[in-house]
């Protein structure tokens, strides 16, 4: 038999080309093949990710349902009367309550004075006085329940949101951040309720708390223990008003640093607050807090204002005095950039590195602390000498 002849280039080709409807069809089963396996593979990633959120919400502690929003149960009138009976104790005669001394200042304009009491485990508590000239009770309620307002004016305060209210029992819930120097943001769930007395007195309870549409974030630090009461009244026979405030709260913050700054740094800060108070008449138009605090604000329980009523209002007792007498000689007004010696402005400086080097409970290592009390005993020693410098300079005037 004779052997074939040989194939040319064209003929090599000829079978594929003949062959060629085959070849995509071959090609469109593999690509049904892989997007049917990569479809799979997708629904069975998202049954996952959604047992693992059922098992999440699950797992959860659901709100309990005290309302038919289920908020009611976060602050309720025993808490309001447990902070009258505080404010109307404590706030009379602190020191014989046992609270201790920290600060007494006024100016024209505003007079601050303030106590500590420091439990035998946690943070200690404070109790407030601030008297306000030339200020109506509505107008500083206003004021310290504006948080959109307070974003403007307050540089830790960075956010806040409302989260859900309950027009029934009056109560509102809000999230906010607050940044301090070299330490994690802290992160504050908040339920609040307002009232109103016949007197046109206004009392206000915080507390912390938990909520489904805030999830815990490592980006923050949640702050567990805040519990702060107050009352703004008006001090009779006088245009100016007060407001006294209860006020607990464990951020996480060394103890002792926490308690300096804030004996060292409140009175700046009152200045600041009420440099605030007086341009808000003029600010904007009501905020979301403000529209929501009227609608929501509930009238004072009238069995606890007959209580009220058979005892001596705080106002018309030591607390009700602005600025006593003892504290004539003390008064200062808010300073003004500029004005402090350079000796103040040293004594500031190291006062602001020391409490900058204070870390997060349980963060600061012993070098952290060791340089913590080097800047306060260089601090305090400045301001020694500033001090005893002004009072030569003030003997040789007279």
């Amino acid at each position: 038999m004779a052997p074939p002849p040989p194939l040319g280039g064209a003929d090599l080709w000829r079978p594929a080309a003949a062959a060629r409807g085959g070849g995509w069809a071959t090609a469109a089963a593999l690509l049904v093949v892989i997007v049917s396996h990569l479809a799979v593979l997708l629904i069975r990633r998202r049954l996952r990710l959604r047992r693992r959120t059922e098992a999440a919400t699950a797992a959860a502690p659901a709100p309990a349902p005290a309302s038919a929003s289920g908020l009611e149960v976060h602050v309720t009138e025993d808490d309001l009367r447990q902070l009258v009976g505080n404010l109307g104790l404590g706030a009379r005669e602190p020191e014989t309550e046992g609270w201790e001394h920290v600060i007494s200042k006024g100016n024209d304009d505003v007079s601050y004075r303030a106590w500590c009491d420091k439990p035998t485990a946690g943070p200690p508590k404070y109790l407030s006085i601030t008297t306000y000239e030339r200020c109506s009770t509505e107008q500083l309620r206003d004021f310290y329940m504006d948080n959109e307002y307070r974003m403007e004016w307050d540089n830790t305060v960075t956010k806040h949101e409302q989260l859900q209210y309950d027009e029934n029992s009056g109560l509102e819930v809000g999230r906010t951040i607050k940044k301090f120097p070299l330490l994690t943001p802290r992160e504050y769930i908040l339920a609040w309720r307002v009232w109103e007395a016949n007197d046109k007195s206004f009392y206000c309870f915080i507390k912390e708390c938990e909520h489904p549409l805030a999830a815990q974030q490592k980006k923050f630090v949640r702050v567990r223990l805040l519990r702060s009461g107050c009352c703004i009244r008006k001090i009779p026979g006088r245009d100016a008003c007060q407001i006294t405030v209860l006020h607990h709260e464990d951020n996480g913050m060394n103890i002792e640093m926490a308690k300096l700054a804030f004996s060292k740094g409140i009175w700046s800060y009152i200045c600041k607050m009420n440099n605030a108070l007086r341009r808000y008449p003029q600010h904007r138009s009501p905020s979301v807090s403000i529209l929501t605090m009227q609608k929501l604000i509930k009238k004072f329980p009238q069995d606890l204002g007959t209580a009220m009523d058979a005892s001596p209002p705080a106002s018309q007792t030591t607390a009700g005095t602005a600025v006593p007498s003892t504290l004539t000689a003390r008064t200062s007004p808010c300073k003004l950039p500029g004005k402090k010696s350079s000796r103040q402005m040293i004594a500031s400086g190291l006062l602001l590195v020391g409490s900058i080097v204070c870390l997060s409970r349980g963060r600061s290592n012993l070098g952290a602390q060791l340089a913590m009390a080097f800047f306060l005993k260089k601090a305090f020693k400045q301001e020694r000498e500033s001090g005893s410098s002004t009072s030569k300079g003030e003997k040789r005037c007279h």
